[in-house]
């Protein structure tokens, strides 16, 4: 039954320690003590987090005072109220997990800092007489960051052409806290136009949890005759997980070129010169036509046609 709490234990552990970028520390001791320290190895100024403790003895012998202190120097890293863990004993095939509160204050800098942490136990020879306490000291790094990181991820076509379709793909994460009031807008060059929206809103996105919106480009149908970059602006305002309105963007570029003789497009279409043939049935379209069998066509036209010029010429 106790083994049985101290897996929802766990289990909830790793719901108060969401974030993707976690850190993980295992250490064997002397007999048989294994420690397996879980923390966020990246924080956000001005938030909180925990370090949880798992600890089991896994030798035959006993374990008393079991003593987990935590610390820093230059107090850049906040262990809460408590800043120690302390068990009593663990029997052969005892575990044992704990946590303690962690928050990065708002006067601290940025950089990697070190929680240092001081672990102690006492082994009970034969489980009967207790020895000398055993010293260890293991650093924790943890990289702490000025702000959140919203990342803005962008798919398109290297290169575009005139009287066409091409999609865009926008995904959106945040890797270090909730969002609200999300909305994602994509600004085009003139003379681009979309089919679906341009303006994207979300109510909330979680950490860690992607979002991707599609639209279609519609590029102009006047024919160009050499390549220019359109650059394509990506903007994100959102309000963060303590009340602040933020704003993140990004500017993607996309090459207009000239349309070659064969192009096939991303609905399954084709271009043949200036003639396009669709790939459903409608009035004044064509069934689309494998592009192979097309190119066979034209073969065999210009076979013929030199055919027939030979002919004459014998003539």
């Amino acid at each position: 039954m106790r083994f049985f709490w101290l897996i929802l234990m766990l289990i909830g552990l790793a719901i108060l320690l969401p974030n993707a970028y976690a850190g993980k520390i295992t250490q064997n001791y002397e007999g048989g003590m294994d420690i397996e320290i879980s923390y966020p190895d990246e924080m956000v100024i001005g938030r909180e987090g925990v370090i949880s403790i798992l600890v089991k003895n896994n030798g035959w012998e006993e374990k008393r005072d079991i003593l987990f202190v935590f610390s820093n120097d230059g107090n850049t890293l906040d262990v809460g109220k408590s800043d120690r863990i302390i068990i009593e004993k663990l029997a052969q095939g005892g575990s044992y997990g704990g946590i303690i509160d962690l928050k990065i204050p708002s006067d601290s800098k940025p950089g990697i800092h070190f929680l240092n942490l001081k672990y102690s136990h006492i082994l009970v020879a034969n489980n009967e007489t207790p020895q000398d306490s055993i010293f260890h000291d293991i650093a924790i790094p943890i990289t702490v960051k000025e702000d959140a990181n919203v990342r803005i991820y962008t798919k398109m076509p290297e290169s575009i052409f005139a009287n066409a379709e091409f999609p865009i793909e926008v995904e959106l994460v945040s890797e270090d806290i909730d969002i609200t009031n999300v909305n994602i807008k994509i600004i085009p060059p003139k003379d681009i136009e979309f089919r679906g929206e341009t303006l994207h809103t979300f109510s909330k996105i979680q950490k860690n949890t992607p979002v991707g919106i599609t639209s279609r480009i519609i590029t102009p149908t006047e024919e160009v005759n050499t390549e220019y970059k359109l650059p394509f602006e990506i903007i994100v305002i959102y309000t963060d997980d303590v009340g602040e309105e933020k704003q993140d963007s990004q500017t993607v570029s996309v090459i207009l070129r000239p349309r070659t003789f064969m192009e096939l497009t991303t609905d399954g279409g084709i271009w043949i010169g200036d003639f396009f043939i669709a790939p459903y049935v409608s009035l004044g379209t064509i069934i689309g036509i494998p592009a192979g069998t097309i190119i066979s066509l034209l073969i065999r036209k210009n076979q013929k046609s030199s055919k027939k010029r030979s002919k004459k010429k014998k003539l």
